[in-house]
């Protein structure tokens, strides 16, 4: 069965991720790449430029599908092997979240809904995907 997810990371940290083709999810950590099956789409979201830093964005930014079965380490450093899964990401422009608010599930009606973004993933439904899909002009089949 397909699933929907949003993963949550920085601007800087997703076009790494789109350049090198994969997936990285909580800094790295196994378990919320591991829940992805090979066929998943997942959109990222961006609070921000950077880590902790930079301007405001408040967007989601990036969509692909998982290709792999199991997630793999990389060797990103000396000391930081964190674990990835592979990705194709469609072509998309920005989608900033504000007009989707009242028309997200997960979103609409909460005055706090940052704080869904808090999480480093969450699985949504086929219909708020295809909301934010829309949003963005995924040239892809889903």
């Amino acid at each position: 069965m397909l699933r929907y997810r949003v993963g949550v990371a920085s601007h800087d940290h997703v076009q790494g991720a789109v350049e090198g083709g994969f997936c990285q999810l909580g800094h790295g950590k196994e378990a919320p790449v591991r829940r992805l099956k090979s066929g998943d789409l997942i959109i990222y979201y961006s609070p921000r430029e950077g880590m902790r830093s930079g301007a405001v964005l408040q967007a989601f930014i990036a969509a692909g599908r998982i290709l792999d079965e199991n997630p793999y380490v990389a060797e990103q450093s000396a000391c930081f092997h964190p674990y990835r899964r592979k990705v194709k990401f469609f072509k998309s422009r920005r989608a900033p979240i504000r007009p989707l608010l009242q028309e997200l599930t997960f979103t609409q009606g909460d005055e706090h809904w940052g704080l869904a973004f808090r999480r480093a993933a969450f699985q949504i439904s086929e219909d708020d995907f295809k909301r934010i899909a829309g949003a963005m002009t995924l040239d892809a089949e889903l």
